[in-house]
């Protein structure tokens, strides 16, 4: 049921379908992009190349096993979604929500390397949000993608982001509070 709000001469319509498409993305996404913390090392995407500027492409931090296993562990959440949800459309949606996720959280480390941030120290902003926006980018041509359902989408992220980085951090399994 559509709940509309005035404000002098704008309508903002806000609806329950908004809310779902927010949490069709975000479970898959967030499944992908906490992954890597979980079950990363080894090997370097970038291979310990250096870009243009003579600063590592990706950095350390950013590994094939990190990325494989996001993808697997999202595509996971996507098909577990799909059943939980009898709709089999979000088992797409949830694998490119998942790449989108972790090629977010790339383009996040790779805009680090440029502004010469070392692997692990903050970004704030792009550190929250390059993996949800990147899920966003990549859904939005395959499931209509409301403004409201990404804001839903970006405001959630960050609280939770921060929780979560938090939870890590007392657990251990990442060395930085952020």
């Amino acid at each position: 049921m559509p709940v509309q709000e005035t404000h002098g001469s704008e309508n903002h319509t806000f609806d329950m379908s908004d809310l779902l498409i927010a949490i069709y993305i975000a479970i898959p996404t967030y499944v992908a992009n906490s992954t890597p913390v979980l079950l990363g090392g080894g090997a370097p995407i970038d291979r310990e190349r250096k870009f243009i500027d003579g600063r590592r492409i990706l950095g350390t931090n950013k590994t094939v096993r990190g990325f494989s296993y996001g993808l697997l562990l999202g595509s996971l959440a996507a098909l577990a979604e799909a059943v939980l949800f009898s709709n089999y459309v979000l088992l797409p949606v949830g694998i490119v929500a998942s790449i989108g996720a972790l090629l977010g959280d790339l383009s996040g480390a790779f805009l680090k390397r440029r502004l010469n941030i070392p692997p692990g120290n903050p970004l704030l902003v792009v550190d929250q949000l390059d993996f949800i926006l990147g899920a966003i980018l990549l859904t939005s041509p395959i499931l209509k993608i409301t403004a409201a359902a990404a804001l839903i989408l970006v405001v959630a992220t960050i609280p939770i982001h921060l929780l979560s980085n938090a939870i890590a951090y007392v657990l251990r399994l990442k060395k930085r509070l952020w």
